[in-house]
């Protein structure tokens, strides 16, 4: 086909493994010490991937009736561990591939975050990034002396204005300022060291940041805006993009746009890379993964309380006032990820909630079939919507899952030359941007 190289990450967050299995009882409760993710992140860099991306939340959510009780009992969003910290672990067990890290701008101290990833690109050699958040939940605001979250488009006020801070800290330093100059007895120069004097509408910060410039300067940005008000942020600061638009057009006219409204304030769009969320079922044969995919949505209760504790985590609405043998009413709505609920309920169609919630997967398309037949439909998707990858998504992770994507797709990808063979680049952004 022609298709141009893309590029692959992994969306996961450090909680509980796949235990109901049988295969991985070990790690249900040793995956506290990281080990477990050090070894997904070795598989992936061997496999190809680009990167590795955490997410993050700061609560133990309880909007769905009322109770923490479905959220502990399918291990969803808690209990989890802090993913800044584990970013060290990972790099330091790997040598090229990205790690990108969650932190959000409504609960970190600009200073302490920009000093936190400054560090990070340090020790990992310049191969941090940062998953630009707002968060969205009112249980979370509340862990931090807030009663609630703040208004969505206000959030992202704040976000900009959190950039600005924090790439002013970051640069507080100019490349040259550290000297080591026996002769003069200077280890860095003053004059290169300089406060920032920020005073704006959220924050005041004197600077400059006591850690020296980082080997990219700035880790790398990621952002996953839907919105209106999220894809403008986005295409004002993101270098990635993780998003889960749907079908094949919806992927196109969602790059599409990103692009335009980055050419609209100034930047090269080939600068970001939209990265599209999807879970493939990876078979011997395409008998073989449809029979996969079809045991998972025999699970019908197990998914649908699962989709309905996600749900009500990240858009705090408590699903379970609502009948769930009827659509999901147009007058509900959320002060949380809004662009992903609307993208939510056009994939349920207009159908009854416990029926769409049990046979849902989050994808933007569906990947069901062998290492040979899903290449092609990954090729082709590229194809159509021009680039720039996939992020794949495991909840829970298991290494089941991880060998039938880094040892049975992957490979074929390979043989393809649809994904990297190797990083030519000692940092993350030059990695991402070299093709």
């Amino acid at each position: 086909m022609g298709t141009s190289p893309f590029r692959l990450g992994w969306f996961g967050n450090l909680t509980a493994p796949e235990w109901r299995d049988g295969w991985s009882t070990d790690d249900a409760t040793g995956w506290t010490d990281g080990r477990f993710y050090v070894q997904m992140v070795q598989a992936m860099e061997r496999a190809g991937f680009d990167f590795m991306m955490l997410e993050d939340s700061v609560m133990v959510p309880d909007i769905y009736a009322g109770t923490a009780e479905l959220e502990l009992k399918h291990a969803i969003y808690a209990p989890k561990l802090d993913p800044v910290p584990v970013v060290a672990m990972l790099a330091y067990a790997t040598a090229h591939i990205g790690i990108v890290s969650t932190a959000s701008t409504t609960f970190y101290p600009p200073y302490l975050l920009a000093r936190a990833f400054s560090t990070l690109d340090h020790v990992t050699r310049g191969r941090v990034g940062w998953n630009v958040v707002t968060s969205s939940e009112d249980r979370a605001a509340q862990n931090f002396g807030m009663d609630t979250i703040g208004a969505h488009d206000r959030r992202y006020d704040v976000a900009a204005e959190f950039l600005e801070v924090v790439r002013k800290l970051w640069d507080s330093w100019a490349p040259d300022a550290v000297t080591a100059d026996a002769a003069t007895g200077y280890y860095a120069d003053h004059t290169k060291v300089a406060p920032i004097h920020h005073t704006g509408e959220f924050f005041s910060v004197r600077g400059p940041l006591n850690t020296p410039r980082s080997p990219q300067g700035r880790p790398v940005i990621c952002q996953a805006g839907s919105s209106p008000k999220g894809r403008d942020f986005a295409a004002a600061h993101a270098d990635m993009l993780l998003c889960i638009p749907n079908g094949l057009d919806g992927m196109k006219a969602y790059r599409d746009d990103i692009r335009r409204r980055a050419e609209g304030v100034g930047r090269d769009p080939d600068e970001i890379k939209v990265f599209f969320v999807v879970e493939p079922v990876i078979g011997r044969t395409d008998d073989h993964a449809r029979e996969k995919f079809e045991e998972y949505l025999s699970h019908g209760q197990r998914n649908y309380e699962f989709q309905m504790c996600n749900f009500a985590a990240t858009m705090e609405i408590d699903f379970s006032v609502l009948d769930p043998d009827l659509p999901i009413p147009d007058d509900v709505t959320t002060n949380g990820h809004q662009g992903q609920f609307a993208i939510w309920k056009e994939t349920f169609g207009g159908r009854p909630i416990r029926e769409a919630a049990a046979q849902m997967r989050i994808g933007s398309i569906e990947l069901v079939g062998s290492p040979s037949t899903v290449a092609d439909l990954m090729e082709e998707a590229m194809a159509r919507v021009g680039g720039d990858g996939f992020m794949f998504l495991s909840q829970p992770p298991s290494r089941s899952y991880l060998a039938d994507i880094t040892e049975g797709l992957c490979p074929e990808l390979a043989r393809r030359g649809l994904i990297r063979s190797g990083f030519r680049h000692a940092t993350f952004r030059e990695n991402l941007r070299s093709f």
